[in-house]
């Protein structure tokens, strides 16, 4: 899910890394608004915001708005250069830190009281969209560009063009690969509404501690990856004694 890229990244290894992550990104997306009443998965609606806030000359506003913006900015780039830096030491962990470091902002997060949630608003936006900038420039890694999580703008823009080409691409390899990609796509956009639900529902029940559920989503799905690493190299290892 994490590891294999190229030649070697299957339609199956994307399918569980869309899941997983859109899945944690909805949670995000609807408990982070609901707690602090900020977009925190993408960035969209603040390039709005910042040009109203210009163009009415609030500009203590638009600041708060560029920051959004750079804060996920920042996670991208945080991202890429930690896989870049491991890649020279060991391409073993290459995708391990920058997920534990996406979890690890998330159980802060979901620790912090209320009354701390009121005053550090803007603060707690801004980390909540550094850690979807973490993630979103990770699976953008990790899948060559076929998979997006923390938003659904260039998803339905991608599912409906896929879905007019079927009435034209009549080949059958192109029906196929047609039909693998419109299921990504739909399985992406219904994860992340199961997220979205999953975190509605549990901000209502537990508050922001439903973050935790996506810190341990993350957690569970790098867990399965090394040890099914592990045990795929044990098999190897096994066969070619024989």
């Amino acid at each position: 899910m994490f590891r294999h890229k190229g030649k070697s990244r299957t339609m199956i290894h994307n399918l569980k890394l869309a899941s997983l992550l859109s899945f944690v990104a909805g949670i995000v997306n609807v408990a982070g608004f609901m707690a602090v009443n900020r977009l925190t998965t993408n960035v969209t609606g603040h390039f709005a915001f910042f040009a109203d806030g210009v163009i009415a000359q609030d500009y203590a506003v638009a600041g708060v708005y560029l920051l959004f913006i750079l804060s996920f900015l920042a996670g991208a780039f945080a991202s890429n250069m930690v896989m870049e830096l491991v890649a020279t030491k060991n391409l073993k962990y290459i995708y391990t830190i920058p997920v534990l470091l996406e979890t690890g902002i998330l159980v802060c997060i979901a620790f912090i009281s209320p009354e701390m949630l009121l005053r550090k608003a803007n603060i707690i936006a801004c980390v909540l969209l550094f850690s979807m900038g973490l993630q979103n420039a990770l699976v953008t890694s990790v899948s060559n560009a076929v998979v997006r999580t923390t938003h659904l703008t260039g998803l339905f823009t991608d599912l409906g063009i896929e879905l007019s080409q079927l009435f034209f691409y009549r080949k059958k390899e192109q029906q196929q690969k047609l039909r693998a990609s419109i299921f990504l796509r739909t399985v992406i956009i219904g994860f992340f509404f199961l997220g979205c639900l999953t975190g509605g529902f549990g901000f209502f029940r537990w508050g922001i501690h439903i973050l935790c559920l996506a810190a341990a989503c993350l957690l569970a799905g790098l867990m399965y990856d090394t040890l099914k690493y592990r045990v795929v190299v044990l098999r190897r290892r096994y066969l070619q004694q024989f």
